[in-house]
Formats: structure tokens, C-alpha cells, sequence
């Protein structure tokens, strides 16, 4: 992430267009981004948080899709700073495990039609893919909602590392 430990009161003070550029490095929704920037200032990291989650529960499932485009594949070769680190743990797996962890993310993409998304930071491949077969038993309307509370946690790690340390 570019803006990382910003602190609550730097990012209260950055213009609305660097406000929306480093909130879309923790979410890939412009709209999301907007809706959160719209917010400012905010007087506690909580109310910055809690904003973040009632903004994605509004958005409309088109959006959510955006969202997961700034998603890459569990396993996969991540394509920006935030995904690397999240699934730092991942990487460290045999070509066995990721082999059948990349043949399970077709079949969830089959199925569902979009990325596996799932909070990666600190589990292990194995643990991972542990979760994806599960979630393939879900019903499309039950891993929708499971995905948007996956997104939240990820979006809050996110805000946590732009923000910095709680002081």
C-alpha cells in the first residue's frame, strides 16, 4: 500500500481525491471509496471502520463484483503489495498443494463466477483450500453473503495498515 500508518488524522486531512485513492488501495470499488471519503472526518478509527462495513453491506452486488476484481486467485502470483502480504503464507506451499488449490479455484469460479475471496492473512495454503471445498457445498445466495463478510474483514486489515498503529 502506498498510504500505509497515515494515522485517523492524516487521512481526515487528505485532499477527497488522495482520501479516495487510498481507501480504493483497501477496496477496489470506486464507489465504496467515495461513500467512505464522503465520511470525513472521522472522530475514532471504530467510526471509520464501522462506516467501511455499513458502505459494503449497501452495495449493490455489481459493485461487489468491482470489488473483487482488485482480488487475485488464492495461490495465485499477487499482483499488488496488500495481496502478497495477505497471502505471504500461501506462497510457502508445495506445488502438489497449489496444484490442487489452483483446480479447486476453477471449480469455485465455475460454480459461483467470481474469485474465491477469503481473509488469507496468517492461514496456509492447506487451510485454505480446507475452507474453499467447504464453501463449495454453499448454495450461490449463502456464498454471496459469506463473501461480503469475507470482503469486511479484509477491507478492516486494510484500514488497519493505512491508519497505522492505534495510539
Amino acid at each position: 500500500m502506498l498510504h500505509e500508518n497515515t494515522g485517523l488524522e492524516g487521512f481526515n486531512r487528505l485532499t477527497d481525491r488522495q482520501a479516495m485513492h487510498a481507501l480504493f488501495e483497501c477496496c477496489s470499488s470506486s464507489i465504496w471509496a467515495r461513500r467512505v471519503a464522503s465520511g470525513r472526518p472521522f472522530a475514532s478509527r471504530d467510526m471509520l471502520l464501522d462506516r467501511a462495513d455499513r458502505v459494503l453491506a449497501e452495495l449493490p452486488e455489481a459493485e461487489i463484483d468491482r470489488a473483487l476484481d482488485g482480488h487475485p486467485r488464492i495461490g495465485a502470483q499477487a499482483d499488488n503489495p496488500s495481496s502478497r502480504r495477505e497471502q505471504a503464507a500461501v506462497q510457502t506451499a508445495g506445488s502438489d498443494v497449489l496444484d490442487v488449490l489452483a483446480k479447486a479455484n476453477r471449480a469455485y469460479e465455475d460454480k459461483f463466477g467470481h474469485v474465491y475471496l477469503v481473509c488469507a492473512t496468517g492461514r496456509s495454503a492447506t487451510e485454505l483450500l480446507a475452507i474453499l471445498e467447504e464453501r463449495l457445498g454453499n448454495d450461490p445466495e449463502t456464498e454471496r453473503r459469506v463473501m461480503r463478510v469475507e470482503l469486511a474483514k479484509i477491507n478492516r486489515i486494510r484500514l488497519h495498515r493505512l491508519l497505522g498503529e492505534d495510539t
